[in-house]
């Protein structure tokens, strides 16, 4: 087909631009949705059955209203557990997840540490601890679990303040010396965490590689899309893709500044109800 792909890119809230945003540099010409769960976010609250429902509900209204030529599920803790019941929900719908880049961590790493740095639903998840030992079992690996990162992510894209000592204490189990060896790759395991890379190489115990699954979530899209689309990489859609938030609620001027340096535009949208756990 030569017209340009519609892309439905969602997210519990925020993470989910640093998908979009590598995507969008393979396929410029596509047509985005972005739309973000914040009425639900953040995710980690929700028990697994909670979850399945709501992003099962969110999406099935969002693609009968959008009719997208593929999904992406740009969370970690939601694409360990969603992706199974909505890929028989729509068998001719293509989705594509993210996981944790455990694979190419332990492909990396020289000192054999490493270190996966999530949300703790994610860490908790049986299908991170099957990732490890399929691909990593030759590998120290230290799985840390973050209450807070995913919320100052969201504050750093807002503009708001944050405290670069939260961070710190987020990261600081990442990094494990002992017997002479030292975690020399971290992977971020949660869409938001690249949104924090600057304060991340700042406060790093010392230098290490962060693996960000971004790019190669976005060589998976364009890979599934030209089955059926031709590459339109050197043309551009002169249109900004649409950012909706479940909550209902216009973002802030500073992330609407933000959005549209990402050719998003944040469009008003019908509130859907909370989430229930």
């Amino acid at each position: 087909m030569t017209q340009a792909p519609k892309i439905l890119i969602f997210d519990s809230g925020l993470g989910g631009l640093t998908v979009y945003r590598e995507i969008a540099r393979l396929r410029p010409e596509a047509r985005y949705t972005y739309l973000a769960d914040d009425a639900a976010f953040p995710y980690g609250a929700l028990s697994e059955t909670g979850l399945v429902a709501r992003v099962q509900a969110v999406l099935a209204a969002a693609i009968a209203e959008h009719a997208p030529d593929i999904v992406v599920i740009a969370c970690n803790t939601a694409s360990t557990l969603v992706l199974p019941p909505l890929r028989s929900a729509y068998p001719a719908l293509p989705f594509v997840g993210t996981v944790p880049a455990v694979k190419p961590a332990a492909e990396r790493s020289r000192s054999q540490m490493i270190s996966v740095l999530a949300t703790p639903g994610t860490v908790a998840r049986d299908y991170t601890r099957t990732l490890i030992a399929t691909h990593a079992g030759h590998c120290r690996v230290t799985l840390v679990g973050s209450q807070m990162l995913a919320s100052l992510a969201e504050a750093e894209m807002k503009g708001e303040a944050i405290d670069p000592t939260a961070i710190a204490r987020e990261i600081a189990r990442c990094f494990v010396n002992e017997d002479g060896a030292r975690t020399d790759t971290i992977v971020l395991a949660c869409t938001h965490y690249p949104l924090l890379q600057d304060h991340f190489d700042r406060l790093a115990a010392w230098p290490v590689e962060w693996i960000d699954p971004a790019p190669a979530i976005a060589r998976r899209v364009d890979a599934v899309l030209s089955e059926k689309f031709v590459s339109g990489a050197e043309s551009q859609n002169t249109q900004p893709g649409r950012a909706l938030f479940t909550s209902g609620r216009r973002p802030p001027g500073s992330l609407e500044r933000a959005l549209l340096k990402l050719r998003l535009q944040a469009l008003d949208c019908a509130p859907m109800p909370a989430a229930v756990a």
